[in-house]
């Protein structure tokens, strides 16, 4: 018995590792799915002097998509974002994360913006609060304010079709 203990913890520990394999990265579970949004008041990106806060949104399901004029996954992104904006299906908010404002609005005025609103978050407290980790992340909120998900990197057409679109009708008629 005791020649065997040894393949066993081997076999074992290649279980483990086929499995570890198989995860996404992407899927870091987020602990404020099922909670509400964190609040915020803060000065948009191409108006200053105007302000966003979570609360104009109450009532309505909206996206938060974190991106920044430095991220090269953003870029990627992009396309898909100005896709889902021309639809007209949800709200995007822009959260310009740790950026200048100038690179931020120079990137959107050459990319194009498919924000409803960008708001600017040079510091990133907001983003703190949201538990951002890198951008782009992008988040769905309900028209109760709860976070119902949470998706890391780049938003492509595939999740908009496969799971952003049906999440987010399910949602509208609740």
């Amino acid at each position: 018995m005791k020649r065997f203990l040894p393949f066993a913890i081997f076999v074992g520990l290649l279980i483990f590792l086929g499995i570890g394999l198989r995860l996404n990265p992407r899927d870091v579970p987020s602990p404020f799915i099922g909670k509400p949004a964190p609040a915020f008041e803060v000065a948009q990106l191409q108006q200053p002097d105007a302000t966003i806060s979570s609360g104009d949104m109450r009532g309505k399901v909206w996206l938060l998509n974190v991106w920044a004029s430095w991220c090269a996954a953003c870029r990627v992104e992009h396309p898909a974002l100005m896709e889902l904006a021309r639809s007209n299906v949800v709200p995007i908010i822009g959260l310009n994360y740790k950026d200048e404002r100038s690179e931020g609005v120079s990137w959107l005025q050459q990319h194009g913006d498919p924000y409803a609103v960008s708001a600017y978050d040079k510091d990133g407290r907001i983003g703190i609060d949201f538990g951002v980790y890198g951008v782009p992340e992008t988040f769905v909120v309900d028209k109760q304010g709860i976070i119902r998900l949470k998706h890391t990197g780049p938003v492509t057409a595939e999740f908009i079709k496969k799971t952003l679109i049906p999440l987010l009708n399910e949602l509208e008629n609740a």
